[in-house]
């Protein structure tokens, strides 16, 4: 039996509230067979991280219901420009697959539908900074007395835990104090942030493989738990190797630009017309390539024979293989490479990169329409499941658009429904 037709995930408390049909639970967005189509996630996250954590469970199959501000909304609706119809591209761009309610968490008609709705959700996304969704009693204790088989999923700058667990958390801070600004750049230039919200995004990828695993341990215990994400944990986490690298050496990393600290060579190159990147990752590749370019004499030159030489010797080899690849333009290399089997790719925009054609082939750019938008273009999910597919749906929804629908699903009648459009607790 699923959510949808029990009403009640598994361990839940069967409460409900007065005017609330008995097992009244939301409706899913549109059909889909997507592997997370038996679960409801309340949305109560904003801008990056967490909407792109609960989209990605919505592409998943997911019923996904955004809370959001009567009036206002996520404060994405205003980031432009650019704008697409009537929203900004940025809100556009991780809210697809989803429902809207816009209700008021201030007012007690509103706070009692949104708890209503997480009695009968399995997961909860938030990204308040923490204390806050405590205060407004939608907390993971508040939420998990009644609904004990609850997952709550928290994403914060710092994590719940901590002496600095109540700073507000953003990107840039985080890329920053995670080390990984300090590994990106030039190596003469200033710490370089990532060219898009790395850190925001590395949480609310992390929140998706804690909230599946929570689920999955649910199944066998019908417990939920809490799931907490730090943007600054998740971004050390990503430093992997680089950190490594200091625990075995104790010498601090430094900026390589786009080039590799142990491998070498190993990264972009200027051609005759453009810019190519290089991955030469082992001495097999390095005879081929050298044959490639037409110096085979260098695959034996004992500054050059062995990777560790090449990367010791790295000021002498980078300024030597600039000079040859500058002859001749990015086709003629590209094709070369290639056909030595030297692994070789071409340095893109985003303008080129989502007309690539193997990105369309993977059907990584999807289209669907948006009632002010029109024609939407989006990036698919990159999950490739055999049988049950991620999918692209719904376009992001309009602010309130499916406010009585999803109260309607919980047992709100229209009496009700008037009433709180009329308080203005219901957008």
């Amino acid at each position: 039996m699923t959510v949808h037709e029990a009403g009640v995930r598994p361990g839940a408390a069967p409460g409900a509230a007065p005017g609330a049909a008995p097992g009244a639970a939301p409706g899913p967005a549109s059909g889909t067979e997507g592997p997370l189509r038996d679960l409801v996630v309340l949305d109560l996250s904003r801008i990056l991280s967490g909407p792109f954590a609960t989209m990605t469970l919505a592409d998943l199959g997911a019923d996904v219901i955004k809370v959001e501000q009567p009036g206002h909304g996520d404060d994405t609706r205003q980031w432009g420009p650019p704008f697409q119809g009537e929203e900004a591209a940025y809100y556009l761009s991780v809210n697809r697959n989803k429902r809207s309610l816009a209700v008021d968490l201030k007012s007690a008609d509103g706070l009692a539908a949104v708890r209503r709705l997480a009695h009968r959700a399995d997961v909860v996304v938030e990204n308040f900074r923490p204390g806050t969704a405590q205060r407004l009693g939608l907390g993971y204790e508040d939420l998990a007395a009644e609904n004990p088989g609850l997952i709550y999923a928290s994403i914060s700058g710092y994590g719940q835990t901590g002496p600095e667990a109540s700073r507000a958390g953003y990107d840039a801070i985080a890329q920053a104090r995670s080390g990984i600004m300090s590994v990106t750049g030039e190596e003469d230039g200033p710490p370089v942030r990532v060219g898009m919200s790395g850190s925001d995004l590395i949480a609310g990828t992390w929140a998706v493989i804690g909230i599946l695993a929570a689920l999955h341990e649910r199944d066998r215990t019908g417990r939920g738990q809490w799931v907490d994400i730090s943007l600054l944990d998740g971004s050390v986490s990503w430093l992997t190797y680089v950190a490594s690298g200091y625990f075995a050496s104790g010498e601090t990393p430094k900026r390589y630009g786009s080039a590799h600290p142990t491998i070498a060579p190993y990264q972009a190159f200027p051609t005759q017309d453009g810019w190519i990147m290089i991955a030469v990752g082992n001495d097999g590749l390095w005879r081929r390539f050298t044959d490639a370019v037409g110096r085979p004499e260098l695959a034996d030159d004992p500054r050059f024979r062995a990777n560790p030489l090449r990367v010791a010797h790295r000021g002498e080899l980078i300024p030597l293989l600039e000079e040859i690849l500058r002859t001749r333009p990015t086709a003629d290399w590209l094709a070369a490479l290639d056909a030595a089997g030297v692994p070789v790719g071409p340095i893109q925009t985003v303008a080129e990169a989502v007309r690539d054609p193997q990105v369309l082939a993977r059907g990584m750019v999807a289209e669907v329409e948006h009632p002010t938008a029109g024609p939407l273009k989006t990036l698919a999910c990159p999950v490739r499941l055999t049988r049950t597919p991620a999918t692209v749906r719904t376009p992001p929804p309009l602010l309130g658009q499916h406010s009585d629908e999803v109260l309607a699903g919980l047992g709100y009648g229209e009496d009700d429904l008037e009433r709180l459009h009329a308080t203005g607790a219901l957008g």
